[in-house]
Parts: structure tokens; sequence; C-alpha cells
């Protein structure tokens, strides 16, 4: 418990500083590129273009998904994926790949995770704006039911930085485990429900199964928050205390391991 709040100190102590790294991460990542951070949009846009035509119009054919036409559907749930899978992937590996700046930081390396999943948050910022101009246009125009959107972003942000806790460290002693997360992140990708959707009441025991994953509570979290369906977190309540129960659970066991051998992270190297 203490290691968790050392680290939950040093996170609000250097907020500001998390803020002025993050904006450098994102500006340099698209640096030598022409149009350089509207490469954050084209690129998903074009990926949610060949879901949509293969899924929705090509092989499977599949016009309506839980009562929505498919295409607003699916942009309301993969814009969450668009923001966990590089903002995990770039946080397992964010303190080994900066290893030789560790000595010189006069900063606590806990933070190294968190500014480089933020430099991914003002990214996703963008996308999910235009996302939300799209859906306009498709008929779903934003009901009182966005006002919950803040809450699954924030979620999602302390889900991300708990969870990069543990892979960044396990990453700097063990390399291996970077490549066991980007294969982790491309399983999570179909049981996430972001191109597919089950009937509780047909399959009761593989949604519970699913819902284990906490991606699963974000994803139908910001549907019901841009689709206009419903306060999902309150509705489903005993899904929130789950939810955040896992959070600390992964926050508690980062902090710890975090701690307990970042002095000797440089050995690492």
């Amino acid at each position: 418990m203490s290691a968790a709040w050392t680290v939950l100190k040093e996170q609000i102590n250097h907020f500001y500083l998390v803020r002025r790294l993050s904006a450098y991460e994102m500006k340099s990542a698209n640096s030598g590129n022409y149009l350089g951070i509207l490469w954050e949009i084209i690129n998903p846009m074009i990926q949610i273009a060949i879901f949509w035509f293969v899924f929705g119009f090509g092989i499977f054919n599949r016009e309506k998904v839980d009562g929505h036409d498919f295409l607003p559907w699916l942009m309301a749930g993969i814009v969450v994926w668009f923001f966990v899978n590089p903002a995990t992937t770039q946080a397992s590996k964010s303190i080994y790949s900066r290893l030789t700046m560790v000595s010189k930081m006069s900063f606590p390396m806990s933070v190294i995770p968190t500014y480089v999943i933020v430099a991914k948050l003002y990214q996703h910022f963008m996308l999910l704006g235009v996302i939300i101009v799209l859906l306009a246009t498709t008929g779903y125009l934003p009901t009182v039911y966005i006002v919950q959107l803040p809450y699954y972003i924030l979620a999602a942000l302390i889900l991300l930085v708990s969870f990069g806790l543990i892979t960044s460290t396990l990453s700097t002693i063990i390399r291996d485990v970077n490549n066991m997360v980007a294969a982790l992140m491309r399983i999570l990708f179909y049981l996430t429900p972001i191109l597919w959707v089950l009937d509780a009441k047909d399959h009761p025991l593989i949604v519970q199964i699913m819902k284990l994953n906490p991606l699963y509570y974000i994803v139908e979290g910001y549907r019901a928050s841009l689709l206009g369906e419903s306060w999902y977190f309150i509705e489903n309540w005993e899904y929130t205390l789950y939810f955040w129960f896992v959070v600390i659970v992964f926050f508690l066991i980062g902090s710890s391991l975090h701690v307990k051998f970042r002095d000797r992270f440089v050995d690492f190297k």
C-alpha cells in the first residue's frame, strides 16, 4: 500500500510535467510527416472503412447490430481501441526504451508510462471529435447521455496507467514481455465487443466470461454515451464496481513492482 501511495503522489506532484512531456511526445512522433498529426486521424478512418466494408457490407453483410446501423455502432466502439491499443503497447516499452536518459532524469520514473499514455490521449480527443461529427451526420446527434463520456475517458486513462505500471516494469526486466503484450492486444481486439455482440439471453456464460475483460466496460460505456442509449455505469452498477476493483488491483500490483525494481532499471540496459 505504501508503494501505491508513493506512486500516486508522484503522479499528482508531477502532473504539469506529464502534460509538457506528453505534448512533446505527440509532436515528435509526427514531426517527420508532411501531414503531421493528421495521420492520427487518417489511419484510423482507413481502418474503420476496411472493417465496415468487410463486416458490414462485404463478407458478413451486417446492416444492423444491437438495434443500430453497423457503421455508427462500429465507430462508437472502435474509437476506444485506437486509444487503448497504441497506448498499451507504447507504455509497455516506455521505460526500457529510455534507459539511456534514466540516470539523468530529475523526475520519478513512474511518470514515464503516464506521459506516453497521455500523449495518445490527445490524439484520442481529436479522433473522438471527428467520430462525434460523423455520428451526427448518420443521425446520431449528441444526447444528454454524452455527459457521461468524460467518465469513461477518465476510467480508460486510469486503467491504462495502472496496467502500464505493470507492463513497463516487467518489460524492462524481461524484454519478451513487450512481445507478449503486443500478442495480448491482438487477442483482446477479438475478445472485446468491437466487431461483434452476443445476446446475453442466448449466450449468458460466454458474455459473463467476456465481461471479465475491463475493456468490455469501457467500450459499452462509450457506445451508451455516443449512441444515446443509457446511463451504462448506473444501470450496470455491479459491473462498475467490478471494473474499479480490477483497476485498483492493477494499480497496487503495478506500483509495488515499479517501486521494488526501479532503482535497478539501469542494470537491465
